[in-house]
This record gives structure tokens, C-alpha cells and sequence, in this order.
């Protein structure tokens, strides 16, 4: 646990401060970092109860993903990082150091994994569409984010490297500090100043919760999981940036690969191309008829009746080019369509169709004198020949 006073020539030189890591309560130490790791959970859940119908998830839904994505996030969180930690963590007399999670170590990307894992679990189990679990944990996880990083703050941990930027972050440690990244200890008493990273990725995914509620309120979002598919995009566009200037990266063994920096390069590259194919495949069906072909017919009025049940997601009708539920809902509709009855026989009487049979018979037999002088005529020249 690093301690030092902190300071941000930005609000002046006589701006320093030396706020706790950890708070005292009946004798037992409660660190700032599990306080925000909790504060952000809770507001996640707030927000998603507030919101649940943009998502189509009941407030049991959402209360059972929250208690299953604490205990599973952390155990992600947790494992992704003893994964890179091995040698610290493994090993004679190391194995105590798994169980301390007051020490730190925990992993974002670990935490979003085992997260994902439940989820879809979840969504099997109580036969949900995955995507709009995932949704909810899109919001989430800005959220959690957003409020965890300043956790770090507290603790003195996930900034960037030495920089002089107006904005910058001074650490005057009261011991000797020895930073890998830098290769260099930093001897107690001097004010070095780094970038703040934490508050990078805390202001990151502040940014990018409102252009998703934004995007949310205006009811944009055509298929289950785009809110999740944004959130991997964007979060992983920013800490892949801001993973390149942090000191306390996870490294691949034996490379110089940051771990979180290529992690986060492959999701923002898969998730941007997920949303294009499936944008491209929405716009393709959204062309509609062609010209000269009829109008197509409106949809039915039960169907309209069910698009409040969508959970504000929209998707294209091919045929009639207007927005119809996502999918689960739309068959629904079909289904009770199909069922009203068998469509309406025509009203024509059936003495107003043309008669199969003649209308008249022929009133006599045909004669069968021509027959009779044939044969008559056929005899006598017979006889002259003779």
C-alpha cells in the first residue's frame, strides 16, 4: 500500500492533501477502495432499477444480477489477476496470499469476465435473451467504473508516468518507493508528478454512461446487447490508451505486451465490427420495396399494441419498413395472429359460379338411317360387278 501526501499544482502550490486509505469502525479497518468498489455497485443497481424497461428486465431481474455479479465479478476480477501474478501467489508458504483481498489485486477485465460468465448462466436458466443481460451490465460497469477508479486515488495506485502537464498529480511518498515500469526508486520526501490515469478512466466511462443514456432515452438501440457491444467499443478504446502511460500494468510473461492494453485493443476491434456488420445487415432490410411493387400492408394493430413490451429495442420489418418489437415479442404477436381463426371464405354465392356440366343435354339420339343406305348402296354394286 503506497502512502503519500498528494498535491495538484493546478489549484495552487499550497495544495496538498494527505486523505486515509482506510477508515477505523469498532476496531476494524475499513479500506476507501472497497467503500467506492460498494458505492459503485449500488448506484449501478439504482440506475438499472430506475431504468429497467429500456432494457426489458423486471426489478427481479435486476436484483438477482446484482447478487450474482458481486461475488462472480470479484472471483473474476481476482483470478485474472493471480493469472499474471502467478509467482506471487503461488508457491510454498504463498498460497495465504489468495484469500487477502484487503492487499488489493484485482483486474477490470477479469471482474467484466466472470460477470459474463454468470450472466449467461442466468439467462439460461430463466430463459432471457442474453443480450439484455449484458445490456444491464453495460451500464453497470460505467457506472461501477466510473465511481471504483477513485478507490485508486485513496490508495495511491493506478497512475501514469511522470509527466508535466498542467494537470498533474504529485506524490511525495514517506518512504522509499520502487517503481518497475520506471525501473528507479523514488527516495521519501521528494514530489514526483505523474499523470492522474485514474481519473482518466473514471472521467472515460463517466463520458461514456451519458452518451449511452442519451442514446437510450431516444430509444435508438435496434437489438438486444448494442448497449453492451457499445460499452466493450468504448471502454476498450480508452484503456487501451490509457493502459500505454500507466506504471502498474499486468504484463504477458516474458514479453513487454501490457496484458489489459492488448485485451483491450482486441474487444474495441471485434466490438466495432460487430456493430457494423449488424448495422449494415439493419439497413440492407430497411431499404424496402422496390418500385412498382404494391404498398406494403400496415402492420396489425396487436402488434402495435406490443412494442411497449420490447423493452424499447426496435428492430426493422422488411416489409413494411416501420419499427416492430425485437424478436421474442413480434412472434408472440404472430402467434396470436395465427390463431385468431382461418381467414374469411368469399361472400360469393355458389349460384353465381359458372356450372361445371352443360346446361343442356342433346334431346334426341343421333339417326341411324345414313347408316342403313351406306350398307344398301354398298350391295348393289357388288351385284353389277357380278
Amino acid at each position: 500500500m503506497n502512502t503519500a501526501t498528494i498535491s495538484f499544482p493546478i489549484f495552487g502550490e499550497r495544495f496538498v492533501i494527505d486523505p486515509p486509505a482506510f477508515i477505523t469502525i469498532f476496531g476494524f479497518d475499513i479500506y476507501l477502495y472497497g467503500l467506492f468498489i460498494t458505492a459503485g455497485f449500488a448506484a449501478a443497481a439504482i440506475y438499472l432499477l430506475k431504468r429497467r424497461d429500456i432494457i426489458g428486465l423486471t426489478k427481479d431481474n435486476i436484483l438477482d444480477l446484482v447478487i450474482i455479479a458481486v461475488p462472480c465479478g470479484l472471483v473474476g476480477a481476482r483470478l485474472y489477476y493471480m493469472l499474471f501474478n502467478f509467482e506471487y501467489y503461488f508457491g510454498p508458504g504463498r498460497w495465504q496470499n489468495i484469500i487477502q483481498f484487503r492487499e488489493g489485486g484485482l483486474a477490470v477485465y477479469g471482474g467484466v469476465i466472470g460477470g459474463a460468465i454468470a450472466f449467461i448462466i442466468y439467462a439460461r436458466v430463466k430463459k432471457i435473451h442474453i443480450g439484455k443481460l449484458l445490456d444491464a451490465g453495460g451500464f453497470g460497469l460505467f457506472i461501477g467504473q466510473a465511481l471504483g477508479r477513485w478507490g485508486n486515488f485513496f490508495n495511491r495506485e493506478a497512475y501514469g508516468i511522470e509527466t508535466d502537464v498542467p494537470w498533474r498529480m504529485g506524490l511525495n511518498f514517506r518512504r522509499a518507493e520502487y517503481i518497475p515500469s520506471l525501473q528507479q526508486t523514488i527516495p521519501p520526501g521528494e514530489t514526483h508528478y505523474f499523470h492522474p490515469a485514474f481519473l482518466y478512466e473514471s472521467l472515460w466511462n463517466t463520458a461514456g454512461l451519458v452518451l449511452m443514456h442519451i442514446f437510450s432515452k431516444k430509444g435508438k438501440a435496434k437489438y438486444p446487447g448494442q448497449y453492451f457491444l457499445f460499452y466493450v467499443a468504448w471502454y476498450g478504446l480508452g484503456r487501451f490508451m490509457i493502459e500505454g502511460i500507466r506504471i502498474d500494468s499486468l504484463y504477458i510473461s516474458g514479453t513487454d505486451i501490457r496484458v489489459s492494453q492488448a485485451l483491450a485493443a482486441a474487444s474495441f476491434i471485434v466490438a466495432v465490427a460487430i456493430l457494423v456488420r449488424n448495422h449494415i445487415r439493419k439497413t440492407t432490410v430497411c431499404e424496402g420495396p422496390a418500385e412498382g411493387d404494391d404498398d406494403p400492408e400496415p402492420a396489425s394493430n396487436e402488434t402495435t399494441a406490443r412494442e411497449g413490451q420490447s423493452g424499447g429495442y426496435e428492430r426493422p420489418d422488411p416489409e413494411s419498413n416501420e419499427a416492430v418489437p425485437d424478436a421474442d415479442t413480434a412472434d408472440d404477436a404472430l402467434i396470436g395472429e395465427a390463431s385468431e381463426g382461418p381467414l374469411e371464405e368469399p361472400s360469393e354465392d355458389a349460384s353465381d359460379k359458372p356450372s361445371e356440366e352443360p346446361s343442356e343435354e342433346p334431346s334426341e339420339e343421333p339417326s341411324e338411317e345414313p347408316l342403313e343406305k351406306s350398307l344398301e348402296e354398298n350391295e348393289e354394286k357388288n351385284e353389277e360387278k357380278k
